[in-house]
């Protein structure tokens, strides 16, 4: 059987990313560089959305469908000055959009699985003390269950 992955790119929506003082240079779609010498660590700089009301945000999903029984791996490509110095979250929800978990990745590579009642979710990308980065992509595949 062969495995599912999905490609998470930076879109050129602004609405859910973080603007104050921030210079974005759109190079490719797999190549965004972020500037911003004033940002506080912690900062949510960028999130991508498993469902989202479009009347309301305007923002199409770019994030896939997951579920609770499946096991999934990540891989983030993003490039720091010195390798680190970002957070990727994934928050979990549930059909009341309340929050049902969350999993927080430190690295470049993790597994995850999602709480049983999630609905959907969101993806973080949050400052962790870096001025400047270059995005390119997020990788998110699913893992089988007989490895």
């Amino acid at each position: 059987m062969e495995k599912v992955s999905w490609n998470i790119y930076w879109n050129e929506y602004s609405s859910d990313t973080y603007l104050y003082g921030s210079e974005i240079e759109y190079k490719a779609r797999n190549n965004v560089h972020f500037k911003n010498e004033l940002m506080p660590p912690g900062t949510v700089i960028k999130e991508w959305y498993s469902m989202t009301n479009y009347q309301a945000q305007r923002i199409e999903p770019t994030l896939p469908i997951i579920d609770g029984e499946s096991k999934y791996h990540i891989k983030i490509n993003v490039e720091t000055p010195n390798n680190k110095g970002y957070l990727i979250r994934l928050v979990f929800l549930d059909r009341y959009e309340r929050e049902a978990g969350d999993f927080t990745i430190r690295g470049v590579e993790a597994d995850f699985s999602c709480p049983l009642k999630t609905y959907s979710y969101k993806m973080q990308l949050i400052n962790a003390g870096m001025t400047e980065f270059t995005y390119h992509s997020i990788t998110i595949e699913e893992i089988d269950s007989e490895d």
